[in-house]
């Protein structure tokens, strides 16, 4: 059964492009490898600069296959360089009914 995932990306001072070029690119590797639905995926910024990416895991299996898929590390690693993963509670807008997030066109 697909799961979704709500990620949050705050870039390192100085890595906001950096950050933006790995998300652009995430969707189109998770994608290519198989791991995701024909879902569509969405990105959006909190107003702190940290990214929020939306998208479904085609199968808790999938996930796990994540961890072992050399293209998929090779991206985490380039995550890891430009951001820190952070809980949506840590988001200003997370403290909302209803949270609103510009939209990115990536």
């Amino acid at each position: 059964m697909a799961r979704f995932v709500i990620a949050a990306f705050k870039p390192k001072p100085g890595k906001d492009a950096e950050l933006a070029a790995v998300v652009e690119k995430h969707w189109g590797i998770l994608k290519r490898e198989g791991l995701v639905t024909d879902r569509p995926r969405y990105a959006m910024q909190a107003r702190d600069g940290t990214i929020v990416e939306v998208f479904e895991w085609r199968s808790p299996e999938a996930i796990e296959q994540a961890h072992h898929n050399p293209a998929v590390l090779a991206l985490w690693a380039e995550f890891e360089a430009a951001c820190e993963y952070v809980p949506l509670a840590s988001l200003s807008e997370s403290l909302h009914p209803f949270s609103e997030f510009r939209p990115l066109p990536i």
